[in-house]
C-alpha cells in the first residue's frame, strides 16, 4: 500500500497541468517538470509525507514486551531445592480494535501531509505560469516597442525628405503610398497583420540609408522649414530606446525570479516565445464547483483532518477500556543437598509458571475529556469545511469576472490596434502631402503601441486566471 502511494506521489511530482501547458509551447512543459523535480519547497513538503507515512505502522505497534529477572543473593530455600533466581517476561495486549483505530488515524494524518504536499505543488505551478505570463508580456512589450521604432525611423526618414526637397509635398508622396484603408481596417483585426501594409507601403523610405539622412541634416539648420519635426522624431526615438532598455531590464529581474522557482542559478536562460496568445478555457462555475469539492487539496486536507479525529475518537474510547497481558515466569531451582529433609521426585526441578495480567481503567475523567476534545475538533473540522468552501466558490466567482472582463479588453484592444492601424496610415498620407501635421502622426502611433501593449498585458492576465482557476480544481486533473 506504501509502494502504491509513492508511486501516486511520483506521478504527480512528474505530471504538468495538460489543460493550460498544451496552449503554451512545450518549453512552458519542460520548466513546469524542472520546477517540480527541483524546487527545494516542494522537496521539503514530500519529505514531510514520507516521514508521515512512517507513524503508520508506529501506531499500530503492540507495546513491547517486559522482561523482569531478579537474583536472590542467598538462596530462598523450599522444599525441593534452592529458587535461585526468577525471570518474568509480560506482554500487554490494548483491546481488540484500537490498534487498528490507531493506524487508521495515523493513516488519514499521513493523507492530510499528501494533500498539503499537493497544495503546494499547486502553488508552484501557479508561481511558474505568473512568472511565465509575465515574461512573456514584458516580451511582448519589448517586441512592440521594436516595431514602433521602426515607424519611427520610416517617419524620421519622410521629415528629413519632405523639408529637404523643395518639391516637398511631391518627393515625399512617392516615398509613402499606404494600402487602402479597407485593407489596413480588414487586416488590423489580428493586431499585428496591418504592419505588413504599413512596412510595404514605406519601403521606399527605408531604402534610404541613415548616413544620405545624416547628410540631409548636416545640409540643413536649426532654422529650416520642418526640423522642427525631425527633431521631434528623434526625441521620440530617443523616448522608445529608454523605454526598451527599462524592459529588458526588467525581463532580466523577471527571468531571476523565474529560475529562482526552478532553483536553477538565476543568469540561467530562459526562452521566451516572441507571441503571447489567449488561452482557450471556458469557466462553469457549477461544475466547477463539483471538480473543486471532489479534487481541491485544500478541502482534501480538512476533510482527512475531520476523519482523523474521527478515528482518534474511536481509539479514546478503546484506550479506556482493560488492557490484556500475557506472561510467563521461569524459577530456577538449584537441588536441596542436606539428605536429612525429606525431598521429592521434584528436587531441584525448575518452575514454570504462565501468567495473565489486566489493568483496571478505574479513572474515568481523563478518558471522558480525550472523547469530548476528539468531538470538538471534529466539529470545528467540519465549520472549516464549510467556510473554505465558500470562500472558493467566492474565489471562483471573482475569477470569472476577471476572465471576462480581460476577455473583453483583449476583443477591445484588437479592435482598437485594427483602426489605430489603419487610422495612422491615413495620417501618415496626409502628413507627407502636406494636410496634417507632425503631432497628430505622432499621438495615434503612441495610441497604436498603447492599444498593443494593452493587449498584450490582458493576455497575461486572462492567462493568469486560467491557471489560478485550475489551481483551484486542482492541476492533476
Amino acid at each position: 500500500k506504501m509502494k502504491t502511494l509513492k508511486y501516486i506521489v511520483l506521478l504527480l511530482i512528474l505530471s504538468v497541468p495538460k489543460s493550460v501547458a498544451v496552449a503554451q509551447t512545450e518549453t512552458l512543459a519542460d520548466y513546469l517538470e524542472i520546477a517540480a523535480r527541483n524546487n527545494r519547497g516542494l522537496k521539503a513538503d514530500y519529505l514531510d509525507y514520507q516521514a508521515s507515512l512512517q507513524k503508520i505502522p508506529q501506531a499500530g505497534a503492540i507495546p513491547d514486551p517486559q522482561l523482569d529477572m531478579g537474583y536472590y543473593l542467598k538462596p530462598m530455600d523450599i522444599i525441593d531445592g534452592s529458587r535461585v533466581a526468577d525471570f518474568t517476561l509480560m506482554q500487554m495486549f490494548p483491546w481488540f480494535g484500537t490498534r487498528k483505530a490507531a493506524q487508521t488515524e495515523a493513516g488519514h494524518m499521513a493523507k492530510m501531509a499528501f494533500e498539503k504536499f499537493r497544495e503546494s505543488r499547486d502553488n508552484l505551478y501557479l508561481n511558474v505560469y505568473t512568472q511565465w505570463f509575465i515574461l512573456g508580456s514584458l516580451q511582448q512589450k519589448l517586441l512592440n516597442n521594436r516595431e514602433s521604432r521602426k515607424l519611427l525611423e520610416q517617419l524620421e526618414v519622410l521629415s528629413i525628405r519632405k523639408f529637404s526637397s523643395p518639391s516637398a509635398s511631391t518627393s515625399a508622396s512617392s516615398l509613402y503610398s499606404p494600402s487602402t484603408p479597407s485593407a489596413a481596417a480588414s487586416s488590423g483585426n489580428s493586431g499585428m497583420a496591418g504592419m505588413g501594409g504599413m512596412n510595404g507601403s514605406a519601403q521606399s523610405a527605408n531604402a534610404v540609408p541613415a548616413s544620405s539622412a545624416g547628410g540631409n541634416m548636416q545640409g540643413m539648420n536649426s532654422s529650416s522649414p520642418g526640423m522642427s519635426d525631425v527633431l521631434r522624431v528623434q526625441l521620440e526615438i530617443a523616448e522608445l530606446d529608454n523605454a526598451m532598455e527599462s524592459v529588458q531590464s526588467a525581463i532580466k529581474a523577471e527571468k531571476a525570479k523565474f529560475n529562482t522557482l526552478l532553483n536553477r542559478p538565476l543568469e540561467h536562460e530562459v526562452h521566451i516565445p516572441d507571441s503571447l496568445e489567449k488561452i482557450p478555457f471556458v469557466l462553469d462555475i457549477p461544475s466547477a464547483m463539483e471538480q473543486l469539492s471532489a479534487q481541491n487539496p485544500m478541502l482534501g486536507m480538512i476533510n482527512e483532518e475531520s476523519l482523523a479525529y474521527k478515528a482518534k475518537a474511536k481509539m479514546d474510547e478503546k484506550m479506556g477500556l482493560p488492557m490484556l497481558g500475557v506472561g510467563l515466569q521461569y524459577s530456577l531451582i538449584k537441588k536441596r543437598m542436606d539428605m536429612g529433609i525429606p525431598v521429592t521426585d521434584m528436587n531441584g526441578m525448575d518452575m514454570l509458571m504462565p501468567m495473565v495480567s489486566i489493568t483496571i481503567p478505574v479513572f474515568r475523567n481523563k478518558y471522558k475529556a480525550q472523547l469530548k476534545e476528539s468531538e470538538y475538533r471534529r466539529q470545528a473540522s467540519r465549520e472549516k469545511y464549510e467556510d473554505t468552501y465558500n470562500m472558493l466558490e467566492a474565489e471562483l466567482v471573482r475569477i470569472k469576472h476577471l476572465l471576462d472582463d480581460a476577455s473583453r479588453q483583449i476583443s477591445l484592444s484588437e479592435k482598437q490596434t485594427g483602426l489605430a492601424l489603419t487610422t495612422y496610415n491615413l495620417v501618415v498620407q496626409e502628413f507627407v502631402t502636406g494636410k496634417s501635421d507632425l503631432s497628430n502622426v505622432i499621438q495615434v502611433q503612441r495610441q497604436l503601441l498603447d492599444y498593443r501593449l494593452k493587449r498584450a498585458e490582458a493576455v497575461a492576465t486572462y492567462n493568469t486566471m486560467v491557471a489560478s482557476a485550475q489551481r483551484l480544481i486542482s492541476f492533476n486533473n
